[in-house]
């Protein structure tokens, strides 16, 4: 029997108004099975996964398997599953164009995204109810280019919670993501005489064109399994002297390396800030998901006047809802809201209404809970079938996150295994995707490259596809690694 099958279904007919999901999905499924494109045999996803896949009820879905097992186009055995019965008619052949349509669909295994199926669609509905229910009149005009109020105090105290973040509403400003919050404080940055960006080796290869698009140079440091090496700024400002502009740190979680900046490293990176008025701007990208260590607090709770806190909800939500915050000491705040109203006046207001709701009444704090223990389960199984299958293969970088670095043989190249995994049907980015270079040349020579490595994102795949994706991945390593 085959097993792990990526459904192919046209959402598009699947999805719809509540009433009548039920005859679309089993519609769309007879059309899968006469045209063999879900084969005899195989196994469809579980009632549930399949549910959140597509947004409907769990019950919509059932009841869509039980039709069709009785009609004879499934069949269902306890403790095997629902799967395409055996003794159907053959498929009739393909029209070309049919052929073409039917080629498996590529997973992604990229880093970066989480689950989308996995938003909490019911939590986030009743959240919404509840926040325009209480939302006064002045929240639907154009309101404050900070955020709402609600929000601001909500993140408030769930950062101090839950990351050791220091600050109060008057000093996090609401924006559309991170990319938003680098282009706004970019344009503040290029504002001050000679400042540079000092940037980590490996990161967002869109971060070094927001600072080229605002003519704001940037230089590349190193890093190892303490972080990043903040030393050729300390050597740099100690025999030269005056501000060097800012850094771009990723403390808790380093993107896409992994690891963790050090006691020693983050005290050296403080007092640097302090001797030379610099800023440190800490992307805390996914400080929720910690799995076989004790969660590291934000940089930002030991100098709330030198360290810009940057954080999401695209990891713990969805990038559909284009919310993120900024934590400003507060001589910047002034600078960055003027810089915003020039940009984007307003974030998007019933998505804070409905993000405050949710922190507020505790549905914030079980999704991530929720969503912590099934990363680290997919993390475990990823990481168990990669040490059966290719166990000299390094795998780093997996106490904490949505992705994990797997080294190749040092025989084999990046684009070489990126191109066997679109074969293989599974999008991968090699780790030089990700290795940043700078404009200015402040510090002496490039970072040296790092040996050839896969990035894969565990987080990315629906549920029910998560296995054929892992399937997929070592089919790939299994064609270049041998």
């Amino acid at each position: 029997m085959t097993t792990g099958v990526d459904l192919p279904l046209d959402l598009r007919v699947v999805r719809g108004p509540a009433r009548g999901s039920r005859v679309r999905l089993e519609k769309a499924l007879r059309g899968a099975i006469r045209s063999g494109r879900l084969p005899a045999g195989a196994r469809l996803p579980p009632s549930r996964a399949l549910a959140a896949d597509l947004g409907l009820a769990r019950n919509t879905v059932a009841e869509a398997y039980a039709q069709l097992v009785a009609e004879g186009w499934l069949t269902a055995r306890q403790g095997s599953g629902t799967a395409v019965a055996d003794d159907l008619p053959a498929a009739r052949p393909p029209a070309p164009a049919e052929v073409a349509a039917r080629e498996p669909a590529r997973l992604s295994l990229r880093p970066g995204a989480p689950d989308v199926a996995a938003f909490p669609r019911a939590a986030w509905l009743a959240a919404s109810r509840k926040a325009l229910d209480r939302a006064p009149a002045e929240a639907f005009g154009y309101g404050d280019p900070q955020g709402r109020p609600e929000l601001r105090a909500a993140l408030t105290d769930y950062l101090a919670r839950v990351r050791g973040v220091t600050t109060t509403p008057d000093r996090v400003v609401v924006c559309g993501g991170f990319v938003q919050a680098m282009d706004l404080l970019a344009r503040v940055l290029a504002g001050r005489a000679e400042a540079v960006l000092a940037l980590e080796p490996y990161g967002l290869p869109v971060v070094p064109r927001i600072a080229g698009a605002h003519r704001l140079g940037t230089t590349v440091l190193d890093a190892d399994d303490d972080g990043v090496d903040p030393e050729p700024l300390v050597t740099r400002d100690g025999r030269r002297g005056g501000p060097h502009g800012a850094v771009l740190v990723s403390p808790a979680h380093q993107f896409p390396l992994g690891s963790a900046l050090s006691p020693d490293r983050r005290r050296t990176l403080l007092a640097w800030a302090r001797r030379t008025d610099s800023m440190i701007i800490e992307d805390d990208y996914d400080g929720e998901f910690r799995y076989d260590r004790q969660p590291v607090a934000a940089l930002q709770g030991l100098d709330p006047d030198r360290v810009v806190y940057l954080g999401t909800a695209s990891k713990s939500l969805a990038p559909a809802l284009r919310l993120a915050w900024m934590v400003l000491p507060e001589p910047l705040v002034g600078p960055v809201l003027a810089a915003k109203e020039l940009a984007d006046r307003l974030s998007p207001t019933l998505e804070q209404l409905t993000l405050a709701e949710l922190i507020t009444e505790g549905g914030y704090d079980r999704q991530v809970r929720a969503r912590r223990l099934a990363y680290r389960r997919r993390r475990d199984r990823l990481v168990e079938a990669l040490a059966r299958r290719h166990p000299r293969l390094p795998v780093t970088g997996l106490d904490a996150g949505l992705h994990l670095v797997v080294g190749l043989p040092s025989r084999v190249s990046e684009a070489e295994a990126v191109e066997a995994g679109r074969r293989h049907g599974v999008d991968l980015d090699g780790l030089d995707h990700y290795r940043l270079t700078g404009s200015s040349s402040l510090l002496p020579g490039p970072v040296a490259s790092r040996p050839p490595a896969l990035v894969v994102g565990y987080g990315t795949p629906p549920e029910h596809g998560f296995t054929r994706a892992v399937a997929r991945l070592l089919a790939t390593l299994d064609a270049v690694a041998g």
